[in-house]
């Protein structure tokens, strides 16, 4: 990636390429332009779990069978270019991307009660050894900073290296990860938020939400960078 000075800057501030559009951009790995056209999650959707909602309060998924997470707050919709940014972060380890999502998350949560305790969804450590990082500590690390939060990145762990969920649905996602995740930190009577970069269907949030609420978590919520959309409704 190129690097250069502003001549139009003050001296010292350098400038890169943006990573979609590949014109300058004075701060940040995005230009202004682009920042502002990545797919902002709607802010009409479930409070507890984040998809797609006709009415004021949860929807009918989350009335009929609530997850054990009391509410989603997701930074995007899960869509051009958010996924391909999301992929680059987490499969080919542009690490810088971190600051971006943790800034959105920051936003997305600027008028919501803190938590606190801010938890990562933990990887098994075969995947943990083969990727390099986790993802949502590498996020979750720098939301803590901002907002001046206590993160413990050790605070869950995976205990069982299960198959993927992106090759399973329904009930073979919740069998999948029955008691698979284990809490290592004190979290009694704390209200926790758990960070992660994409939520699909909510099955590992709900697994790591009933594990910490067993552990004697008060409340537990979702800080997730990215919100899948349902079945045919628009990532725009």
């Amino acid at each position: 990636m190129q690097t250069l000075t502003r001549p139009d800057g003050p001296p010292g501030v350098f400038a890169q390429d943006c990573l979609l559009c590949g014109s300058g951009c004075r701060a940040g790995i995005l230009c202004v332009s682009c920042r502002d056209a990545l797919p902002v999650a709607r802010g009409d959707a479930c409070p507890r779990c984040a998809s797609s909602c006709s009415s004021a309060g949860d929807c009918g998924a989350c009335l009929i069978d609530p997850p054990a997470f009391s509410a989603t707050h997701a930074a995007f919709t899960y869509a051009f270019p958010v996924d391909r940014l999301l992929q680059r972060f987490k499969f080919h380890g542009d690490l810088a991307l971190a600051g971006l999502f943790a800034e959105a998350l920051c936003e997305r949560v600027a008028d919501r009660p803190l938590p606190d305790l801010l938890v990562a969804a933990p990887l098994a450590p075969r995947r943990l050894r083969k990727r390099g990082f986790n993802q949502a500590v590498e996020i979750g690390r720098k939301v803590g900073s901002r907002l001046s939060l206590r993160f413990d990145a050790g605070a869950c762990v995976k205990r069982v290296d299960t198959v993927q969920q992106t090759e399973l649905e329904g009930a073979e996602r919740r069998r999948n990860l029955r008691g698979a995740f284990a809490v290592r930190g004190d979290v009694r009577g704390l209200r926790v938020a758990v960070i992660d970069d994409v939520m699909t269907t909510g099955t590992t949030m709900n697994e790591l939400a009933r594990t910490l609420l067993a552990a004697g978590a008060s409340q537990v919520d979702a800080w997730v960078v990215a919100r899948t959309p349902a079945p045919g409704e628009s990532g725009t």
